[in-house]
């Protein structure tokens, strides 16, 4: 259980790595962006296989997703395992706690704070399923609560829960018991030598693709909100078209974030990465800190008491509960709901997690499982909520009191945190404050896709960085551009979805084995030692 057979060259472009891994992934790669560039309706089909994944395998994102959480605080809360090290016994953190959560925050979800720390809260309080069952009213302040609940259902303990589980595994794997750093490491706990050298390779080549994949939705949106910045900062016209960033914006934006990766990537992450890191966590606090002087305080006060007492009393409620459509007006509406908003967010989570969850691994030796899960479940959950209640929560006052006269409300989901911070700040403000919100947005693009960068080099090379050469950084940030520019051009965010909610599937099913393994390794590491008469 202490030896992972992983086949990597001696010699050669692949030297270090494992080849075939690597060609593998490049292969479906390069087909899929074939494809999607040939194919005229590309788009159509992968919205039709996006449509049966979703129907055949709807109930399975909703309890997966609901298990790694729980597993997750129990491990956490359960005195013998809470004071298991993610190491030896005398190692210590690499990092500080800052640093340590500025990297782990920024690479799990902070992108998704910038689209969606208005889209979410606005999107909620306009459709829901409780407005949907008649419970609360739309657009009305009795569902205020109702909104926020589902809003920190997307982003609270659910996904990191389930970046957390793999991160555990891969980190005690690694660390505790001197295997590589890598998604195959945790199979041989259960597996052959042989077993887990053939399994290993389709694991490893699933990680790496739902890595490309996650990566690449979290970058296409992303890039259509840096469009939108940039044009209000800029006011040029070529970068919006119809209420939607240009095609032409959104190549230049790709190919500029993955240049920028790819240099902060080879600088590695004890310098760039560390360094984006640090810069977009200061960032994140300065933009917070203005929101709080000029925006809603106590209106984001009372979201932030009343959501999240909302959210931990219908949590379990809401983890479990599968809308399945039928003849009636209503569960129809319940399912393409789900459909749209949990179900996306599981697979993108559940795309994200190989990526993630190597990265927390890779910055947590040290810590011990309990301080581990704080400062990647909780404290993470805390930081996204309040996020959501002062920048959203500002958009939903300005809307509530009529200052904002229905233009957030009526902006692109990419638009929205620009026509927030339209409607709060005089002329003379908006351009300092849209820049802000710019630069930050792209510090967390780059430190996000240089992570991935690195991540992929580390799962080809068996774990070691002795295969992660520059010009496998340069390759690799390369096909991942050329995916996302693919499938914009091909059929959109939609066209991203689809390929997520599709591609995350099979990794789901690596997280459960990942997971078992983990158990199981604990419970033998932690059992007495028999004695024999």
């Amino acid at each position: 259980m202490t030896d992972v057979a992983t086949r990597v060259e001696s010699t050669g472009f692949y030297a270090g790595q494992n080849r075939l891994v690597a060609l593998t992934v490049k292969v479906v790669v390069v087909s899929l962006v074939l494809w999607a560039s040939l194919a005229p309706d590309a788009g159509a089909i992968l919205m039709e296989i996006q449509a049966a994944t979703i129907s055949y395998f709807r109930a399975w994102y909703v309890y997966a997703s609901g298990f790694f959480m729980i597993m997750a605080l129990l491990l956490a809360v359960t005195p013998k395992t809470a004071r298991i090290r993610l190491g030896a016994d005398t190692d210590r953190p690499e990092f500080s706690r800052f640093a340590w959560f500025s990297m782990m925050f920024g690479a799990g979800i902070g992108v998704g704070m910038l689209t969606y720390s208005t889209a979410e809260p606005l999107a909620h309080f306009a459709n829901n399923p409780d407005v949907i069952l008649g419970a609360t009213t739309a657009l009305e302040r009795d569902n205020l609560a109702a909104a926020y609940k589902w809003t920190l259902l997307h982003y609270g303990l659910t996904p990191w829960g389930c970046y957390a589980i793999v991160g555990m595994s891969l980190a005690y794997f690694a660390y505790r018991r001197n295997m590589p750093l890598t998604i195959r490491s945790p199979f041989t706990a259960v597996l052959s030598a042989e077993s887990g050298r053939r399994v290993g390779g389709v694991v490893d080549a699933a990680a790496i693709l739902a890595t490309i994949i996650g990566i690449g939705v979290t970058i296409g949106y992303g890039v259509n909100q840096l469009a939108f910045g940039m044009h209000q900062i800029t006011g040029w016209e070529w970068l919006v078209s119809d209420g939607r960033p240009s095609l032409t914006a959104l190549f230049i934006a790709v190919v500029f974030l993955t240049l920028a990766a790819m240099l902060s990537a080879l600088s590695g992450i004890g310098r760039g990465i560390r360094w984006l890191s640090n810069l977009n966590m200061a960032l994140s606090w300065l933009l917070l800190l203005i929101f709080v002087v000029f925006g809603a305080t106590a209106f984001a006060g009372e979201m932030f008491v009343t959501g999240l007492l909302e959210y931990l009393s219908h949590i379990a409620q809401m983890s479990v509960t599968v809308w399945s459509s039928n003849d009636t007006p209503t569960a129809r509406a319940l399912s393409d709901w789900q459909s749209a908003w949990n179900i996306f967010y599981w697979a993108w989570w559940i795309a994200f997690t190989p990526f993630v969850g190597l990265f927390l691994a890779r910055v947590s030796r040290g810590r011990t499982i309990g301080e581990y899960v704080v400062g990647a479940i909780l404290a993470p959950s805390l930081m996204c909520f309040a996020w959501f209640c002062i920048i959203g929560g500002t958009a939903l006052d300005l809307e509530l009191n009529g200052i904002a006269e229905g233009s957030i409300l009526g902006a692109d989901l990419s638009a929205q945190l620009f026509a927030t911070v339209k409607s709060l700040f005089s002329a003379s403000w908006v351009l300092p404050v849209s820049t802000l919100c710019t630069v930050l947005l792209i510090t967390y693009l780059v430190t996000s896709a240089d992570s991935a960068v690195l991540v992929i080099n580390t799962i080809v090379s068996g774990g070691s960085e002795d295969g992660t050469h520059s010009r496998h950084i340069v390759l690799w940030s390369v096909l991942l551009g050329l995916v996302i520019i693919t499938l914009l051009i091909a059929g959109g965010m939609d066209a991203l979805r689809s390929v997520m909610i599709i591609g995350a599937l099979p990794f789901s099913a690596v997280m459960l084995f990942m997971l078992c393994a983990l158990l199981y390794a604990i419970w033998k590491d932690e059992s007495p030692p028999s004695t024999e008469r």
